[in-house]
């Protein structure tokens, strides 16, 4: 247990700006609002007269709806903010276009961007606080925190654990926060996918890095695997999508020849039959509905955490 009763600080910018206490508050407080979204009545007045903004520049669903989800579930008013419909298609600034948004008094502003840093160039510039819905290839925090957590309630403590981050490492914003998230909590983290997808330096992080998924398989617990980011590719990676199936695709077979049992995650959208087959995704073994669920409780804390750092 935590004693702790406030996060560090009043953004969630990125895992690397948490500490392991403020990873483990969030956790604790998830825990508590995991049980408030499986009663008959799923709302509390947490937030009730804050107002959230959520202002997707790139494409979004579940992470979108889950936010949103998370966001009634607390009481709060949800402004949601679509780039393709705004005055930013017009050449209006990010900065202009949140100055505005903000004047019509929002407390919160939930953002994903297609440019590395936008969250934090906006927490230097605007009182709100701002929670890094994902910035481009850079991370994406509440996944992290709800695959971790995950994680925690499938095997418990996370220390000790060997977590595998299998497949798109290069083009992933789930990879480095995963990676963040994981080590602060004492969990071992290997990397595995074609060395074109593998960046150069990643080892400075600490984690262990293969080109074998049945060995990283073997060798692991958790196996949290990506999709191939065809959209961020501007070069191609592997000669063909069935290549990297047969090479590093995770399917039924080949988990079933394991000397041992592993946990399946993957933070979706799948590619069915390329990363993953749907005999996998859909097995015993995968957790994948589970984090869907665990996301929208990890991102009420969050929520509740950032809106008790706000000043009366």
């Amino acid at each position: 247990m935590t004693t702790n009763t406030q996060l560090s600080t009043k953004h969630v910018l990125g895992i690397k700006y948490l500490t392991p206490a403020d990873i483990q508050l969030i956790f604790e407080t998830a825990d508590q609002f995991k049980e408030v979204i499986n009663r008959p009545i799923k709302k509390v007045p947490s937030l009730r007269d804050v107002t959230v903004a959520n202002l997707f520049f790139e494409n979004s669903t579940r992470t979108r709806i889950s936010f949103e989800l998370a966001e009634k579930r607390l009481s709060a008013d949800v402004v949601n903010f679509s780039a393709a419909s705004s005055s930013v298609k017009k050449g209006e600034t990010l900065l202009d276009t949140v100055n505005n948004i903000l004047s019509m008094k929002v407390d919160m502003v939930v953002m994903r961007h297609p440019a590395p840093g936008a969250p934090a160039y906006l927490a230097r510039h605007i009182d709100a606080n701002i929670i890094n819905a994902g910035d481009g290839t850079h991370e994406h925090p509440t996944q992290a925190l709800l695959d971790a957590f995950s994680i925690r309630e499938q095997l418990g403590d996370l220390r000790g654990k060997k977590i595998a981050i299998i497949g798109d490492i290069l083009h992933s914003r789930v990879a480095l926060s995963n990676i963040y998230c994981l080590q602060k909590m004492g969990a071992t983290v290997r990397v595995c996918g074609p060395p074109t997808l593998i960046p150069k330096h990643i080892a400075k992080l600490g984690v262990e890095v293969s080109y074998n998924t049945r060995e990283t398989l073997e060798w692991c617990d958790v196996a949290n695997i990506l999709r191939i980011q065809l959209e961020r590719q501007d070069i191609k990676y592997f000669p063909s999508l069935r290549e990297y199936a047969r090479y590093f695709g995770v399917n039924k077979q080949l988990l079933n020849e394991l000397n041992s049992e592993v946990v399946i995650m993957h933070p979706g959208p799948i590619n069915r039959g390329v990363e993953i087959t749907s005999d996998v995704a859909d097995s015993d073994q995968s957790i994948i509905l589970q984090q869907v669920e665990n996301g929208v409780a990890i991102r009420m804390a969050i929520l509740y955490l950032l809106a008790a750092k706000r000043p009366n």
